[in-house]
């Protein structure tokens, strides 16, 4: 392990505003065996900026990014005291170019930004690429009668419905939350993208850290309706994934869910975060819980002039 990674450890547990998925630990989780690394910037033993990323092999060809199940990575800057705007963009300017002028030798780099890191500027002039995507956000979940009273009457009345039907249980575990995600997709002709192994390691460092739960909807035979796997940090809680049944899908389970989820993580932060979703159907869901669209950025660069060209053709092709 480098000794970057070992400050930047040190970083994590010292420093409140690096992101949930930024941690150290959660990277551990994420990464497993494959490991991860960082590129930081540091004066005067100082660390200014931050850059985890893991490094994959893909067909002989070398990739930049985050690993699965993480929301978003990037950079993340220390901006010590107050700076007027010019000072400020400068700053930036300087600490991301150093920052990524450290990376290793890459075919491709991809990552998505946090929302809160908006300049990416910086990163245009040394020939990256950027896509806007959008996550939704409820911005404050204190006050949960707030919060549901914003919901459309559709999740409301989903809600009403579901609690005549099931009884909400916290803490199921790794392996029957794993499973029901997995059968629930079989259900709909898909297969499950991660492994057991996974989603363990997250579920395990989660809960040690006290930055995650499961929360299920069971009805009197013992069927999970629904399940959610939620994560956070010391800012905002995020809906790391949900599983629905398509059997009991119009039973509202889901729906009752988000609502005890914001709930019980509103003790613990501010914001509740659903991760966003490019696919429409799902952006409507999310809209519907009455969350702030909020855009971030997903930050590519392709140096191999193979990669480019393929890329290139298939978006001749329609992106298939």
């Amino acid at each position: 392990m480098s000794s970057r990674v070992d400050r930047y450890r040190v970083l994590c547990a010292e420093e409140p505003s690096i992101p949930l998925f930024s941690q150290a630990w959660w990277l551990d989780a994420a990464a497993g065996d494959r490991g991860w690394d960082v590129a930081l910037v540091e004066k005067e033993e100082q660390i200014l900026a931050s850059l985890p990323y893991v490094k994959k092999k893909r067909c002989g060809f070398t990739v930049l990014t985050q690993p699965p199940l993480t929301q978003n990575l990037g950079p993340w800057l220390s901006m010590g005291c107050d700076l007027k705007s010019s000072k400020k963009l400068a700053y930036e300017k300087d600490v991301l170019q150093e920052l990524y002028a450290q990376l290793p030798r890459y075919d491709y780099y991809v990552q998505n930004w946090h929302y809160s890191r908006i300049n990416w500027l910086p990163l245009y002039w040394m020939n990256f690429s950027q896509t806007t995507r959008y996550t939704y956000v409820l911005k404050d979940i204190s006050n949960i009668d707030s919060v549901v009273a914003n919901f459309e009457h559709s999740k409301r009345k989903n809600i009403k419905k579901s609690e005549k039907i099931v009884t909400v249980v916290f803490d199921v575990s790794a392996r029957e939350f794993y499973n029901n995600h997995e059968l629930t997709l079989r259900k709909q002709g898909q297969k499950i993208s991660y492994s057991f192994d996974l989603f363990e390691r997250l579920y395990n460092a989660g809960y040690k850290n006290n930055a995650a739960k499961t929360i299920a909807a069971f009805d009197e035979a013992g069927n999970m309706h629904a399940a959610l796997f939620v994560v956070w940090d010391k800012d905002s809680a995020y809906d790391l994934i949900s599983t629905i049944d398509p059997d009991f899908r119009t039973h509202g389970a889901a729906s009752l869910l988000v609502r005890e989820a914001v709930e019980y993580v509103s003790q613990f932060v501010n914001k509740f975060d659903f991760e966003g979703s490019m696919i429409e159907p799902v952006e409507r869901s999310f809209r519907q819980f009455g969350a702030e669209q909020i855009p971030y950025f997903s930050i590519t660069k392709t140096p191999s002039l193979i990669l480019r060209t393929a890329f290139f053709l298939r978006s001749l092709r329609g992106g298939r």
